[in-house]
């Protein structure tokens, strides 16, 4: 019988910690993927992200026992085979009883399995669980003639040679998606009670992540004009963006650099519209920490789940006809800003980028910006006509 591995969620008897692992038909874990996972949650990795990797370590995993081939010493003919079939390979059915058009992985996703792969493939080499010429074989030195923005060669050009993968798709840049500010209202209008209004305005207005707004805490929320009773210096109503590994709903901010964003009155006023809805809901025995939480789901009070969060929006979606993620309204924030002429220094602090590179999705050209560029340098043959 051939082994089919599984990425499974798993939850600490003592502090429920929430972490994910790779197993096998019998419930048996598979050693060196666990490792690997557990490799992640030392870097402080979320959790959605350790998921997404078991997810695709245990498809590897599972190919490798269908085609017969072990894994740890796997080559690099067996990679490229592994590669094709990752497109060519029909996904199941969304529809009750199998029925459907065919679906295929696009290149994007599945080039995204493949990297994780090769890293997961790299970390056991780098840890004697794997012949390390397993892993050498899937990465050559690359010279970058042209550096990414803001990496510096560095003294005598040496961050101009990398290590790069063999095996890589060529997937079309995507293009840049945001919702129009003004779309923004529509949404907010469509969302079912204060708290999805809150959220959705907070992310729209702020630009933060989900799973940096899943994983504020009440403490954060610092609204009055004058936040010094509270021994915080920041003037005016703001958050606080902080990380937390121990949050119960897993909610991770992805800098482990705090920092501070202003908020507008608008959002102030919905904050407290949510906090009564909330009140009446659990009562005076509300005692959890963070600010989104169930309120017409069980368990009520309990932490707001990033699953909870994406029915939400795909609720939205479906209502107003705008394809709506958090993420789009984080663009949507930086977009803004940088059309109002924010600097770019001011707003890469905002969305909470380490590197000026970061930024570089974020300065995409509109049709309306480059019809306007165009118009206007083409005023003179106005005298013309």
């Amino acid at each position: 019988m051939v082994a089919v591995y599984r990425a499974w969620r798993a939850v600490s008897p003592s502090d429920g910690a929430v972490s994910w692992v790779v197993v096998d038909d019998d419930v048996g874990l598979h050693v060196e993927a666990c490792e690997f996972l557990a490799g992640l949650r030392g870097r402080d990795r979320s959790v959605n992200t350790e998921r997404v990797y078991a997810g695709r370590v245990a498809l590897f995993l599972s190919w490798c026992a269908a085609e017969g081939i072990e894994w740890g010493h796997v080559r690099l003919d067996q990679m490229a085979r592994f590669k094709r079939w990752l497109v060519a390979e029909p996904l199941p059915s969304r529809r009750r009883g199998g029925k459907g058009p065919a679906r295929y992985r696009l290149p994007a996703t599945a080039d995204a399995v493949l990297g994780s792969v090769c890293e997961f493939l790299r970390f056991c080499a780098l840890h004697d669980l794997v012949d390390p010429a397993v892993a050498a074989r899937l990465y050559e030195s690359r010279f970058l003639r042209f550096l990414p923005p803001g990496l510096e060669a560095g003294e005598d050009g040496r961050r101009r040679t990398v290590r790069s993968r063999m095996l890589k798709f060529s997937v079309p840049e995507a293009p840049f998606e945001f919702v129009e500010p003004e779309r923004v209202e529509e949404l907010v209008a469509a969302a079912r009670n204060s708290r999805d209004r809150f959220l959705v305005t907070l992310v729209a207005m702020t630009g933060m992540r989900i799973g940096e707004t899943l994983g504020l805490h009440r403490e954060d929320m610092h609204f009055l004009a004058d936040s010094r009773l509270l021994g915080c210096a920041v003037a005016g109503a703001h958050v606080h963006v902080r990380r937390r590994p121990d949050n119960a709903n897993g909610a991770l901010a992805k800098s482990r650099f705090a920092r501070s964003i202003p908020v507008p009155e608008a959002a102030v006023t919905l904050y407290a519209d949510y906090a009564h809805e909330r009140h009446q809901r659990l009562g005076d025995g509300d005692d959890g920490p963070l600010v989104f939480v169930n309120l017409y789901r069980q368990p009520l009070g309990g932490p707001l789940g990033y699953q909870a969060a994406k029915a939400m929006f795909d609720r939205l979606a479906r209502s107003t006809g705008i394809a709506v993620r958090p993420h789009l309204l984080r663009h949507t924030a930086a977009t803004t800003w940088l059309r109002q002429g924010t600097p770019r220094d001011t707003v890469q602090h905002l969305l909470g980028h380490v590197s000026p590179s970061s930024m570089q999705p974020y300065l995409h050209p509109g049709e309306a910006d480059k019809r306007a560029a165009v118009e206007r340098a083409a005023t003179w043959a106005k005298g013309q006509q």
